[in-house]
């Protein structure tokens, strides 16, 4: 037994955190499996919920690391956003443990009903498909100018090897050409990510592309940095505040961060809507679970 946990316990949290990593990667709700987890070895409600925000900053820590790509060329916005994620995440934290623990008992099952709900929506896939059909239409209009070409110069390229063009990559927008609710937005979602957290990423990723921003790719990057500075900084707060199970936290940590760092080679081949349905009927098994013992 280690802190009350045996040996078995410990590795199904830490098989628990890769499926949130994994899901996190895959569809943007790490805590709708992680969260659930934690309750399911015992852990009161509150504490679950803080230690799954320490747990699932492995997660966030994997996905900036695999973005660094997309980052490129954004420093200022990124350190923005990370700056408002950790603020926002520590005021998330202070209501969590401040507040009645009957409120956060009393309102978990309507964020679970909510994320799920969202991510049912898709919002990702939208704007997946969105971005899929903006480059098929730069593509289509590259092959129009190249045969629009002189035939003198079509001729040198076909005699003389050179790289193969590509359409020009598209950049996010100015942070002055922001709109003030877009600021407003990223706030919210990162006092939520401190509070609960449960699809923030999705919420994220929805009001990003909203004000369009920019492709996909990269809001998907940028969305990453607000949950993973509210994260930091709520887990800080839950830490000093000793609210952390800390043997359940640093499992599920690890996991997370596995899971994140190999669903991307894996996801390629499993559809996302098998993904997105199993985190959509988490969530709804986890609503009626938790709202038939609140209310």
């Amino acid at each position: 037994m280690i802190a009350g946990f045996s040996i078995t316990s410990l590795l199904l949290i830490l098989l628990a955190g890769i499926g949130a990593g994994f899901v996190g990667y895959a569809v943007g709700a790490s805590s709708l499996v992680s969260y659930p987890a934690l309750l399911a070895f015992g852990i009161p409600p509150v504490l679950a919920n803080a230690s799954n925000t320490v747990g699932v900053v492995g997660t966030g820590i994997g996905g900036v690391m695999g973005a660094r790509k997309e980052l490129k060329g954004q420093a200022v916005r990124s350190i923005t956003y990370v700056v408002i994620g950790a603020f926002g995440g520590v005021a998330g934290a202070f209501l969590l443990l401040k507040l009645d623990p009957s409120v956060f008992e009393f309102a978990a099952p309507v964020l679970i009903l909510l994320s799920s709900l969202i991510i049912a929506i898709n919002p990702r896939g939208r704007m997946q498909a969105k971005q899929a059909a903006a480059d098929a239409t730069a593509q289509l209009k590259h092959i129009e100018a190249t045969e629009a070409t002189d035939a003198t110069d079509a001729a040198k390229r076909a005699t003389t090897p050179t790289a193969p063009h590509r359409p020009p990559e598209q950049l996010v927008q100015p942070m002055s050409q922001d709109s003030w609710w877009v600021w407003l937005g990223v706030v919210a979602v990162a006092i939520y990510s401190g509070y609960f957290g449960a699809g923030a990423g999705t919420l994220a990723l929805a009001m990003l592309d909203a004000a369009k921003i920019g492709p996909f790719h990269k809001i998907n990057a940028l969305k990453t940095l607000i949950g993973t500075g509210a994260n930091i900084s709520a887990s800080v707060v839950f830490i000093i505040q000793g609210a952390v199970d800390w043997p359940a936290a640093i499992m599920l940590c690890i996991g997370c961060f596995i899971g994140g760092y190999i669903a991307p080679s894996i996801t390629r081949k499993i559809p996302a809507n098998i993904m997105r349905a199993a985190a959509v009927i988490a969530g709804i098994i986890l609503t009626i679970d938790l709202g038939l013992k609140t209310y």
